[in-house]
């Protein structure tokens, strides 16, 4: 397998988008050009146990063919960390999966190898994800039911930077908030391999109540897209891994 490129989008909401495009179609979107859409839904008790913001949460996620995750404030940075990297995993695997019926013929997956072979596969899996390029869009809602969260946001994302920071393949991280202070979407950090300007950032955050999520994951495609032209002029090509429809 090539080294490629991984592209994510990591949505940080508590659901309940209500202004714009929907994000369900946005993600699905963003699917198609080979951006996986994950989710963490920072939802309070009575939202988690099949409200409006769960549904949100879990639909923009499967559209986006990514993973979505339920969590308290608490929780969030290894929840972050966790969903990336299980998506980094999932996006490889389901390379592999395609490659395996090119070879086997329709049906075959990882899963479905004897175990000797499907763990020299997952060891393929393991090494790829360490030396891969990664590219992940950060999307955080920053509206009015989102306010208390936003420190533990944070410092998440800040975590998440150092973590992945001892990879071996190049990380590249920018970060959108919604609504932003005069527009719906705002870019705060453009595209850059630490996220070590995120304090001076989440200090001027003011909180909103219109939640325009899919404006934001719009947004977020359209970032791609500017990053794989600026690689194409220095590198003369780009590559990504796309997991394809399921």
């Amino acid at each position: 397998m090539k080294k490629g490129t991984l592209k994510q989008i990591l949505l940080i909401t508590d659901g309940c988008s209500n202004e714009g495009e929907d994000p369900v179609a946005m993600a699905a979107l963003a699917r198609e050009q080979g951006i996986t859409v994950n989710v963490i839904g920072v939802l309070d008790q009575y939202d988690s146990e099949g409200g409006h913001g769960l549904q949100e949460v879990e639909g923009i996620a499967q559209s986006g063919g990514g993973i979505s995750q339920i969590v308290q404030t608490r929780q969030l940075a290894q929840t972050v960390q966790m969903v990336t990297k299980q998506a980094m995993t999932q996006t490889i695997k389901g390379v592999i999966n395609q490659q395996l019926q090119d070879i086997l013929g329709d049906g075959e997956t990882v899963e479905d190898l004897p175990p000797e072979k499907r763990g020299k596969v997952m060891e393929v899996v393991d090494e790829v994800g360490e030396t891969a390029d990664l590219n992940v869009c950060i999307l955080v809602d920053t509206s009015a039911s989102m306010k208390n969260k936003l420190p533990t946001v944070r410092e998440a994302l800040t975590d998440l930077s150092l973590s992945l920071s001892a990879r071996m393949g190049e990380n590249q991280f920018c970060l959108f908030l919604f609504p932003g202070k005069r527009k719906p979407v705002q870019k705060v950090i453009a595209w850059t391999p630490q996220l070590d300007s995120i304090e001076r950032v989440f200090e001027k955050i003011s909180s909103h109540g219109v939640t325009p999520t899919g404006p934001a994951i719009k947004e977020a495609i359209k970032s791609f897209a500017s990053i794989a032209h600026k690689r194409a002029f220095y590198d003369g090509d780009d590559e990504a891994y796309d997991d394809g429809p399921r």
